[in-house]
């Protein structure tokens, strides 16, 4: 991909992603076969306003060896170290940048159960400190090809143009074209008055049938908004969290959900994929999970704590979605969510609230 377009893309997550500010610091978390693209961001950054821009790298090949030889213990226990970074990122507020490459077979064969309980371990240390900056901080998620990406979503290519065809797809789909910042604009526009248009109906549930078989019906919490785009941190910073992006989304109430949802399309977790699955709800919660492929893990993933088997998200998506127009499987949630309506189990979201950080 030419220079000029990768710059392009830099330079739109860092002022229309996260909308770095004139003396903020900024985060970037990528994968180690993304330097160039890495520089770009950072250069985009500097040139945006930032007083420090550091990079935290990841690794998937380290990540299944730590899991492998630490004894659950030593993974379940944050160390000081890392307690203070959090709480730096408290105190400064950086706005925080996920650049997402990695292979989606990446972490095939890791002890999924293993790092189930050092999570279950970890997070009610860290979920109170990270409650503290909710809503505070700018933050974006983007893609960018890596050559193990590429040849999973196009297998029978060459590498090179596996890597040049995955490098099209994420850039038709995140809107960078002539001027991706006014692209942005008017898409920002166009999922505000869709919410607008929702939350003006005053819903009270929403049901969902389906020639697959799905049968399903939640229901709304009153008062809460349907959300979309780009919004405003509580500091008035206006960002885009996801690029791309197509939803409308609410959290739904908890404990009203009735009936079965049947997936159309896999879902790709750690490593692992999820394929021709169902997932069954009574009185709010998942009641039963079925899989063609990866039940085990499916089962695992809504046992993974209590708030796991409830309803965090309903979000809708139009059938005319430039990604599922693509007709392309990306092995990545970010892009694949955004190919149709869609159901999140786990966190809902505290911003569904007008007191929360988006401008509706």
């Amino acid at each position: 991909m030419k220079k000029s377009i990768l710059k392009k893309y830099a330079r739109l997550v860092a002022r229309t992603g996260v909308n770095v500010q004139k003396g903020q610091e900024v985060v970037i978390n990528a994968q180690l076969d993304q330097p160039e693209f890495v520089k770009y961001v950072v250069e985009e950054c500097y040139k945006a306003g930032a007083k420090l821009v550091y990079v935290e790298w990841d690794y998937q090949p380290l990540t299944k060896v730590n899991v492998k030889y630490r004894s659950l213990a030593t993974l379940s226990t944050i160390p000081e170290w890392q307690i203070a970074k959090i709480k730096h990122a408290i105190d400064v507020l950086p706005a925080q940048i996920h650049i997402l490459s990695a292979d989606p077979d990446g972490l095939k064969g890791i002890d999924q159960m293993k790092m189930a309980k050092a999570n279950r371990k970890t997070f009610p240390i860290i979920k109170p400190l990270r409650d503290q900056m909710e809503n505070k901080y700018q933050w974006t998620i983007v893609g960018v090809p890596s050559a193990a990406w590429a040849k999973k979503v196009f297998p029978d290519l060459p590498k090179k143009q596996a890597i040049e065809k995955l490098w099209e797809a994420i850039l038709s789909t995140s809107r960078v074209g002539d001027d991706p910042v006014q692209q942005w604009k008017d898409h920002n526009a166009d999922l505000l008055a869709r919410c607008n248009y929702l939350n003006s109906l005053n819903l009270e549930y929403l049901s969902y049938k389906s020639k697959n078989g799905t049968d399903f019906k939640v229901w709304m919490i009153d008062k809460a908004q349907w959300l979309g785009g780009g919004g405003k941190s509580l500091q008035g910073i206006y960002y885009n969290p996801n690029m791309p992006t197509e939803e409308c989304f609410i959290t739904p109430l908890k404990g009203k959900a009735e009936g079965i949802v049947y997936a159309t399309k896999p879902l790709s977790y750690r490593g692992e994929m999820i394929e021709d699955f169902s997932v069954a709800f009574k009185d709010g919660k998942v009641s039963e999970v079925h899989a063609k492929k990866g039940e085990a893990l499916l089962k695992q993933m809504i046992s993974m704590d209590e708030g796991a088997s409830y309803l965090g998200e309903c979000a809708l998506v139009p059938f005319d979605s430039p990604i599922r127009n693509s007709g392309v499987l990306f092995f990545n949630t970010l892009f694949d969510e955004n190919a149709a309506c869609h159901l999140a189990l786990g966190m809902g979201f505290s911003d569904i609230f007008k007191n929360g950080n988006w401008a509706f």
